[in-house]
């Protein structure tokens, strides 16, 4: 039975030369003071309105976005995936650029998909590529859609060139066998999502898991959902393949339901989040001959848990169904440590312009000081290895 270390440091960042573990040192030094992160992000958010996006792109580029990304293009990021492989920890390829909602906009975020799919397909260092629906489809059309409400002419006809976009690149990703991560969203737009992305399922899922959608169990209603949904697939004869994540969207779901005066999607506590997690790993590994999954967290006991529920199963450790995934700048000490003992494991790897990454660099920033106890393990770990190799850090 494997034993997992998520104290060895000298595995989990032995790829970082001498240079690059103290440049993260310093800055997860910075991002463990919440309140400097709390100032910076408002600040960089203000200039970005006011239209300074050079001057906060120049800033962040030798900090946060070498770390949490991986370069401005693909050729550009290719060195940190192949950095990442050498120690069998594959790339999840994510164009970052978020929040863009014309239609040259749409077509370039659809091509830069496609381009991604292409990459991957006979690059053994790049097994998936992400996709954000929202970058594909209006946002106040998915709303409308989620509500039932009915659609006007024009909508209809964006939203079938959407469908068709996504349509198309789902294909691509079938014939050149690329998985396809479909990223959750709010709870207010989300059902259009699923159902879109069960229908993909349906065609592309038959044999292998092809497309993925993402499961936050951070909401009280996934765990019943993942389950429902992996039944019907059962009965269509498909695989059904979910990235398990806890959420990102938290405080959103909170300040809306208050203004709108609905109850609060969200778990009451982050207890009952981990058990609904925990809930459904169990249900998708003992399911998996119907059910892919991707464990897209940065828990360790969830990890744990996996792990040893694919012992209970006699699952070998690289079985294709089960696939473990952290942030790309986080928890290497999952990753590699995992990596070393021959699970499927991966980074997810935003990249694109600086300019155009910020608002998920800030995110990345808040969400990564909400969590508690995160950057302090993060930070500790980083010490550790500095101290292990006997660095001098100011």
């Amino acid at each position: 039975m494997t034993t997992l270390n998520f104290d060895n440091t000298q595995n989990a960042f032995a790829y970082k030369p001498n240079y690059e573990l103290i440049r993260d040192y310093q800055i997860f030094r910075l991002i463990n003071q919440g309140w400097l992160v709390k100032f910076g992000t408002r600040a960089a958010s203000k200039m970005m309105d006011a239209g300074f996006k050079i001057p906060v792109a120049i800033g962040m580029r030798p900090t946060i976005y070498a770390v949490f990304c991986g370069g401005d293009t693909l050729p550009l990021a290719t060195k940190k995936i192949n950095q990442l492989y050498q120690y069998k920890v594959q790339s999840i390829l994510d164009y970052g650029v978020e929040g863009k909602e014309s239609e040259e906009d749409f077509q370039r975020t659809e091509n830069a998909i496609k381009e991604a799919i292409l990459f991957a397909k006979d690059n053994d260092a790049v097994d998936i590529v992400c996709s954000k629906f929202t970058g594909l489809i209006p946002f106040s059309i998915l709303e409308k859609l989620h509500a039932n409400e009915v659609l006007t002419n024009k909508e209809n006809e964006i939203y079938q060139a959407a469908k068709d976009r996504i349509y198309s690149i789902s294909k691509l990703a079938f014939e050149n066998n690329v998985s396809l991560f479909v990223d959750a969203e709010e709870s207010w737009i989300q059902q259009p999502l699923d159902d879109l992305t069960f229908e993909l399922m349906r065609e592309f899922n038959k044999e292998k898991p092809i497309i993925y959608n993402t499961v936050q169990l951070y909401r009280k209603d996934r765990l019943q959902f993942l389950k429902d949904t992996v039944e019907k697939a059962k009965q269509a004869g498909f695989i059904y393949a979910a990235k398990l994540v806890r959420g990102a969207y938290m405080e959103k779901e909170e300040v809306r339901a208050k203004q709108l005066g609905y109850e609060n999607p969200i778990q009451t506590s982050k207890e009952n989040t981990d058990k609904d997690y925990d809930e459904a790993l169990r249900f998708a590994i003992g399911n998996i001959e119907q059910v892919a999954v991707c464990v897209a967290t940065h828990n360790e006991k969830s990890t744990l848990l996996a792990t040893q529920l694919m012992q209970q199963k006699k699952l070998p450790n690289n079985h294709p169904h089960v696939h473990f995934s952290q942030l790309l700048g986080m928890s290497d000490h999952i990753s590699f440590n995992i990596a070393k003992e021959n699970y499927n494991s991966s980074k997810y790897m935003p990249y694109g312009p600086v300019k155009d990454v910020i608002p998920y660099l800030i995110r990345r920033a808040q969400e990564n000081t909400s969590v508690a106890g995160q950057m302090g393990r993060e930070l500790k770990l980083l010490k550790d290895e500095v101290r292990r190799r006997k660095l001098f850090v100011w």
